[in-house]
């Protein structure tokens, strides 16, 4: 939902989304939608799965750019594509209102532009928050 109120500012870019619904691609249509696997931190066998996936889809795909709004499996995306050179935006999900996610604390290195939702998470050196989404 976070990024889907993003979306007019790439409306006149060639878009691909991916996400862990197997349902997330009726909302982003005409768009191509990739299911990815779930994983977390507790399902470490489940991680691997979403790096090979992750890896497959950023050498099919090709992206200058991607953005996420959070979680593991959207992390490993982020790391994938900037091994290959993309650009990169993390953007801490609205739901971390207290502190930064596992991955949103983890991405760091790998984001070029290192967003949170929360005013109060924000520091100088980072993340920088520029309002929420939601």
């Amino acid at each position: 939902m976070e990024l889907l109120r993003l979306r007019p500012a790439w409306e006149r870019k060639k878009v691909v989304y991916a996400g862990v619904s197997p349902d997330g691609g009726n909302e982003v249509r005409p768009a191509p939608y990739y299911v990815l696997p779930d994983g977390n931190l507790h399902t470490k066998l489940a991680l691997i799965r979403v790096f090979l996936e992750a890896f497959r889809l950023v050498m099919r795909v090709r992206p200058a750019a991607v953005i996420s709004t959070g979680a593991a499996p959207g992390f490993v995306v982020v790391v994938v594509a900037k091994l290959f050179g993309a650009k990169t935006i993390w953007i801490d999900s609205i739901a971390n209102a207290e502190a930064l996610s596992i991955s949103g604390r983890a991405v760091r290195p790998f984001a070029d532009v290192w967003l949170t939702q929360w005013e109060h998470l924000s520091s100088e050196a980072g993340p920088q928050y520029h309002g929420s989404v939601v």
